[in-house]
């Protein structure tokens, strides 16, 4: 998650943030504890920044607990920093070390060897049905969504109508005037707009079909009358034409999509590994406009918030502030006239129609955050929902559950849907060879498990305990949560964040004060290769910027809430908190139980701390998802066998990162790329090059696995790419698209590259979550871990002799090299022999080829030299 930026220019939006933060920080100030005593002498530890003597003096004189921490900001929608290959900079104690640690020599010899990687042979794909074929008469009570049927029963034919699915089972029986509708009465007839009156459960089965609307009655046929009543009419149903489409959002992609030969290959698709689907529940659920589902459709999840519509669009500041624009128009379908869009950050991104979209386009993973912050959540005045961390992320885990049913239910049934949560590495390669995409669920919380702190006087007093963390751990784990950052907004007991910088840098520092007792910790820092460093606060000299923050202080100490903001000194800065002991323990959790660690939004100091900690466990589970780590950091990731999704931001900006990672590269593993696209997350998305630029994208183009992508259709909207950018998830396709344009306009040939590199991006997900499970990197990239030829043969007769299963293979051999169709490739050594037959010291490279079954269970090794 990212909190958005403004530019300097808008001073209304900064004094009206400051205005809104200053006033709503009074219902949250009560729970800021406060200390026995304070002495005017107290001091923090040396090294810390001094924060203004009349801000300390205030914090004395309210009684309030001090600690000189600060916190340095950073934003996403800031359009100087969102391309940037590092939203967050880093240092450690050691400036100097707080570099990219390659040579220019590495570089090189890493983009040589992803070169290589593109030449390997690609696995076989092969077309799958997109929607289950419809038959005259539907096999059960699932198959009839999305279908027009006529209903024969009790001596009348009713009909035609359209079968909207509410969710597994359930139904609006949809006609051109509107719905079928039992009234309080219980007569039946056709009401302009849904409701639960016109919500039917079908239950039974071919030819005895029946209709009920729950607790009411169910449907009766009384000649060419239907009505209801207590006994409920067997129908049979019969695919007809004439039924009108129920309003709903297009997908504008024909073609099937794509599936893998053979369930255990090796995958295509692209990944997106940082995105917040269910964050319309988040920040109490009101600031959230929009939803990515809705029973009765796109009309209904797609409107705008209720005090957005009150005002006319001309009330929402926060959507104005983090937007830059004064209003905005309310509607939403059908007209979309202003939203979405990629400033608009308050507005729904992920509607399901548009993550089905970027399926049929060749997307394959899709990780989604379940995302909280707690005191915003309190700063916000409307809510709906508890603010509590956990609490919200319970609600979020299961509201995916639920998505995951009502796809399934428009897809004819129990997991015949596109979306599909998994557990583990090995039921998503099933999941997308089968053509359907793997949703792997995470966390991005500011306090997680409850994991605050106070400072008093100087010194931390966690929440939590190494214990509750485990049981949290355990839960989250059986809740299916399998990636995780430790932190995001605050710091917290566990780590110190990378602070936001910007408009919103005082708002999230104020309410970091409130939960903590402190402000980041930020002091000034000169890192060496002048970008890896925390983000930058607005400091004393810059009048203008820091008009909102001294307005933001004047109130705070008017209204008696708050000391004035810290005052911090030039950039760069650095937060001086790192990684706690409890920080270490979470890790060190998360590797027991095989959960992807995530050091985005850690303070240098404490993502340094974390990547020594990975090291020296030897696990490959880590991932920078959306570029809030530093270029000291991203070497070490690769080499820990882990995975980066940057930051997707503008096409041109992402084609830059794209092009610096290549150099980072380790030979020892799979190379694929992938984007974190932080939608509904606040974070800004790619704005539009413009359509006057000489290489756009040109509609209809080919996408991944052949489909055709045309424009995009939603009510009365069309987007494109060019002019729109990436206004909702549904223009990832044309993205990607984008990104091949760019790239090839500047070299020839990189067109054809970034998307190879990006369709590869899925199955090196999947590889790094393999080695977090401990399987073995491969022993063709690394010679190391080859096993002798005579070893190599005795196994290969045994899983011949037991047919060994995929899976054992893997566990017993590591990853495979190559995975094509129905062959793993592995490498062996032997001895070199010399023609008078004897051998030497020198080993030799031996292929091993398992052929395997349709089943996935072994038929034959072979060993070439």
């Amino acid at each position: 998650m990212v909190e958005a930026q403004v530019e300097p220019t808008q001073g209304w939006q900064r004094v009206g943030l400051a205005a809104l933060v200053a006033l709503s920080v009074v219902g949250v100030a009560l729970t800021v504890p406060t200390a026995g005593g304070t002495a005017p002498g107290a001091r923090a530890n040396d090294g810390t920044m001094t924060l203004a003597a009349a801000a300390e003096q205030r914090k004395f004189e309210l009684g309030v607990p001090h600690d000189d921490a600060l916190l340095a900001p950073h934003d996403h929608n800031d359009p100087a920093t969102k391309n940037d290959v590092a939203r967050g900079l880093a240092v450690g104690d050691d400036l100097g070390a707080a570099v990219d640690p390659t040579s220019a020599a590495e570089r090189r010899a890493a983009a040589s060897y992803v070169d290589g990687e593109r030449a390997l042979p690609d696995p076989r794909l092969v077309p799958t049905a997109a929607y289950p074929a419809r038959t005259p008469a539907p096999a059960d009570r699932f198959a009839m969504a999305g279908g027009c049927y006529a209903l024969s029963g009790g001596g009348g034919t009713f009909g035609p109508y359209y079968f909207k699915a509410t969710r597994l089972g359930g139904y609006l029986l949809h006609t051109a005037e509107g719905e079928l509708t039992r009234n309080g009465n219980g007569s039946v007839e056709i009401a302009a707009k849904p409701g639960p009156a016109a919500d039917w459960t079908v239950s039974g089965g071919p030819g005895a079909f029946t209709f009920q609307i729950d607790g009411a009655g169910a449907l009766v046929a009384q000649g060419r009358t239907l009505t209801t009543g207590p006994a409920a009419t067997p129908f049979q149903l019969r695919l007809v034409g004439g039924c009108p489409a129920y309003p709903e959002a297009d997908i504008n992609v024909s073609g099937e999509p794509f599936g893998g030969a053979a369930p255990y290959q090796e995958v295509r698709g692209f990944v997106d590994a940082h995105t917040h689907g269910m964050a319309f529940e988040f920040l109490g659920g009101k600031v959230h406009c929009g939803r990515p589902w809705h029973e009765y459709g796109a009309p209904y999840a797609l409107e705008d918030c209720a005090d957005h519509k009150l005002t006319g669009g001309k009330g929402a500041l926060l959507e104005s502030v983090l937007s830059g624009k004064p209003s905005h128009d309310p509607v939403g379908w059908p007209t979309f006239k202003d939203w979405p869009a990629p400033e608009s950050l308050t507005h729904e991104g992920t509607y399901y129609r548009w993550l089905e979209r970027a399926w049929r386009g060749g997307q394959r993973l899709f990780v989604n955050l379940l995302v909280e912050n707690n005191k915003l959540c309190q700063l916000y005045p409307l809510k709906r929902n508890s603010c509590d961390d956990m609490t919200s992320i319970r609600l979020q885990a299961k509201d995916m559950r639920v998505m995951q049913d009502y796809i399934d239910a428009q897809f004819g049934g129990p997991g015949k849907g596109f979306y599909r949560i998994v557990q583990d590495p090995f039921e998503a390669r099933r999941v997308i060879n089968a053509g359907k995409m793997a949703v792997v669920m995470g966390i991005e919380t500011s306090i997680p498990f409850g994991c605050t702190y106070k400072t008093v006087l100087g010194r931390d007093f966690p929440a939590c305990s190494a214990a509750e963390i485990d049981a949290n751990l355990d839960e989250m784990q059986a809740l299916g949560v399998r990636q995780m950052e430790l932190v995001n907004k605050f710091d917290n007991a566990l780590a110190g964040v990378a602070g936001d910088a910007g408009a919103i840098g005082p708002l999230v520092n104020a309410a970091n004060f409130l939960e903590t007792g402190t402000f980041w910790a930020m002091e000034h820092c000169e890192p060496a290769d002048g970008e890896s460093a925390d983000n930058a606060q607005i400091t004393l000299p810059d009048i203008s910027a820091g008009q909102q923050d001294a307005l933001f202080g004047a109130l705070g100490k008017v209204l008696g809430i708050l000391p004035a903001l810290p005052l911090y000194p030039q950039p760069a800065h650095c937060n001086r908190r790192g990684l706690t002991d409890l920080g270490v323990h979470t890790i060190e959790g998360l590797a027991k139980r095989r959960m992807v660690f995530d050091p985005d939004h850690l303070s240098v100091k404490a993502r340094a701390a974390s990547m020594d900690v990975i090291e020296d466990l030897g696990y490959a589970g880590v991932i920078s998802s959306h570029s809030w780590s530093t270029p000291d950091t991203y070497p070490r990731i690769y080499r820990s066998g882990g995975f980066i999704t940057p930051y997707a931001g503008d096409s041109t900006g992402f084609v830059e990162k794209w092009r610096r990672h290549l150099g980072w590269a380790d030979s020892r593993y799979y190379f694929g790329f992938g984007f974190g696209a932080d939608i509904n997350g606040l974070g800004a998305q790619g704005n539009p090059r413009g359509a006057g630029v000489p290489n756009p994208v040109r509609y209809p183009f080919v996408g991944l696995g052949g489909v055709t992508v045309d424009k995009q259709r939603a009510g009365q909207r069309v987007w494109d790419i060019n002019t729109d950018g990436v206004a909702q998830y549904g223009l990832y396709p044309d993205w990607v698209e984008d990104l091949r344009q760019v790239a090839e306009a500047q070299q020839r040939g990189d067109g054809a590259k970034i998307v190879d590199d990006m369709a590869r991006g899925a199955e090196a997900y999947l590889q790094m979550w393999e080695r977090a499970y401990g399987v073995r990197p491969d022993s063709c990239r690394n010679p190391g871990l080859r096993m002798s030829l005579a070893k190599a043969k005795k196994l290969g007769k045994r899983m011949v002799r037991k047919r060994m299963t995929t899976d054992r293979v893997i566990a017993k051999v590591g990853q495979p090299y190559l995975r094509l169709d129905k062959r793993f490739t592995f490498c062996a050594q032997a001895k070199k022999v010399k023609k008078n037959g004897k051998k030497t010291k020198r080993t030799v490279k031996v292929t091993v080829v398992v052929k395997l079954r349709p089943n996935g269970t072994v038929k034959k090794v072979r060993f070439r030299r």
